[in-house]
């Protein structure tokens, strides 16, 4: 399978519009499942129409493998057609005059493929997705979830050397979209296929892909695992757009006026004073332990007291709302949590588990290595 590049990549609609990508340089690899993650409008699906040949570049090139299928620079240009890419779009896109067996061989009927061949192909992928029971029915007779499988077998049959994807899944209800995403990775494992996969779903992008592109009004903001996204955001947008209940933020810009920046900014001054230029602090909800008579707050950990302001079950775990003089913290635990609302307790976050960020939002690195060698006791 062929190794995708895209160097300095715009796109324009017009020259009194801002760019719906700007100087994207991303690179993906051979059998990666990318996903393009991002909020509306930060230019993930025009990145992956542009990579389809379905849009224009304004300036740059993409390669795929050893072919240049776009240059601004050379003044090339490659069809869809002839990409050899499968795309695979939110609506299902069926043939509704069609069984589904003539809806899945379309592709290969289109390629003249010999019919043996073609009769081969078709059942082999339909068994895989599990409807060949349903070859002899149309769309109208399945239901989301099988017309989706019906749409990916139809690219599958083709055995295209790149899937892309553009939220396939949205129209889905959540037992089907989490059955997808299974169906989605356990595809990928067997076929090996490069997959791109658009999507504004956190949760979606972390379970499937095996690496996450974030973007953000055109630009890509970070590239990495999805532990990577998680556990070391890049900067205060990564941080805030993935988790679940999002990230708690710590303002020590000017002054910090907040109770718990004050409570931050001693910490640092007392604790970490090399430390220069932090602009603020993210604390993931599941870092903040409560202590207790047998868990007191360690020394050299983040610290301070709170009222219990709200506890909210989510079946399997509880989001606890703390209250620092109106300034709400949110914390995360699996177990269920021997406190009520009104409680006034004390919490910790240990120093690995800080996200600092210099004024502009990007990480500190110098935190990282720092705070990760503290020692708390």
């Amino acid at each position: 399978m062929p190794r995708i590049n895209l160097r300095g990549v715009d796109k324009s609609y017009g020259s009194n519009s801002a760019n719906a990508v700007a100087n994207l340089n991303l690179e993906i690899g051979d059998g990666e499942f990318m996903c393009l993650l991002g909020p509306s409008g930060c230019g993930k699906t025009t990145t992956l129409r542009m990579i389809a040949g379905l849009e224009h570049l304004t300036n740059g090139e993409i390669q795929v493998g050893a072919r240049v299928v776009d240059s601004v620079g050379q003044g090339v240009f490659i069809p869809p057609e002839k990409r050899q890419m499968g795309l695979v779009f939110q609506s299902y896109a069926l043939w509704p005059h069609m069984t589904i067996e003539r809806n899945t061989d379309f592709g290969l009927r289109l390629r003249n493929t010999p019919k043996a061949e073609r009769e081969q192909r078709v059942t082999d992928v339909m068994k895989t997705l599990g409807i060949e029971k349903y070859r002899d029915r149309y769309p109208s007779q399945l239901s989301g979830g099988q017309q989706q499988r019906v749409a990916l077998a139809r690219m599958l049959a083709v055995n295209p050397e790149v899937l892309l994807l553009d939220e396939p899944l949205s129209n889905l209800d959540a037992a089907l979209r989490l059955e997808m995403r299974a169906e989605l990775k356990r595809l990928h494992n067997e076929f090996k296929t490069t997959i791109v996969f658009v999507t504004h779903d956190q949760w979606e992008a972390m379970t499937l892909a095996t690496t996450i592109a974030v973007m953000s009004e055109g630009h890509l903001q970070q590239v990495g695992s999805p532990n990577d996204i998680y556990d070391r955001p890049a900067n205060r947008f990564v941080a805030q757009f993935v988790g679940s209940p999002p990230i708690n933020i710590v303002e020590l810009r000017d002054g910090a006026t907040s109770k718990l920046g004050k409570i931050a900014s001693e910490y640092f001054a007392t604790r970490h004073a090399e430390l220069s230029g932090i602009g603020s602090v993210g604390i993931r909800p599941e870092s903040i332990r409560i202590a207790g008579p047998d868990t007191p707050v360690p020394q050299g950990a983040l610290g301070g007291k709170a009222e219990i302001t709200g506890v909210l079950p989510t079946g399997g775990s509880w989001i606890v709302e703390l209250s620092l003089a109106n300034e709400k913290l949110f914390m995360t635990t699996h177990q269920s949590p021997e406190i009520k609302t009104g409680d006034r307790i004390d919490f910790f976050v240990k120093p690995k588990a800080l996200h600092v960020f210099d004024a502009q939002g990007n990480r500190l690195a110098d935190a990282d290595k720092l705070l990760g060698a503290a020692k708390v006791h």
